[in-house]
């Protein structure tokens, strides 16, 4: 299939858009759902779903609490393969270093209340009062 990608400095397309073209996002409404709740910024600044990115903007995506830095090469209204999505943007290097240390840091330590759900069950209720000394 032949994609499009147009990286001329002009070159726009809406941010919900080209966050789903360049696979951050499985679906258009992912994207325009996180743009929406201000996890994505241009330039620093928070935007809508329909504001155009441009080539050469710099784009900030925090994803499952990781941010993403990345600088906007190319422009596709198409969702094409990885290794087409890939040719979109260039991660900063900052980025990749911060991204990496986080993703080792979460792979060495391990969240103690991950696992634990809502409330807890009688049974571990029966456990808590019996450290803590409650009757």
């Amino acid at each position: 299939m032949n994609y499009r990608i147009s990286t001329e400095p002009g070159a726009k397309l809406r941010i919900d858009k080209w966050l789903w073209a360049a696979r951050f996002f499985k679906t258009r409404s992912l994207a325009a759902d996180a743009v929406e709740k201000g996890r994505v910024r241009i330039g620093g600044a928070a935007v809508k779903p329909a504001r155009d990115v441009r080539v050469g903007d710099r784009v900030e995506i925090e994803i499952e609490h990781l941010v993403w830095q990345v600088e906007v090469l190319g422009v596709c209204d198409v969702r094409g393969p990885a290794s087409v999505a890939q040719t979109l943007y260039a991660e900063t290097e900052e980025s990749k270093v911060k991204r990496q240390a986080e993703q080792e840091r979460r792979r060495m330590y391990h969240e103690p209340a991950s696992a634990l759900h809502g409330r807890p069950t009688k049974r571990d209720r029966r456990t808590i009062d019996r450290f803590s000394g409650g009757d």
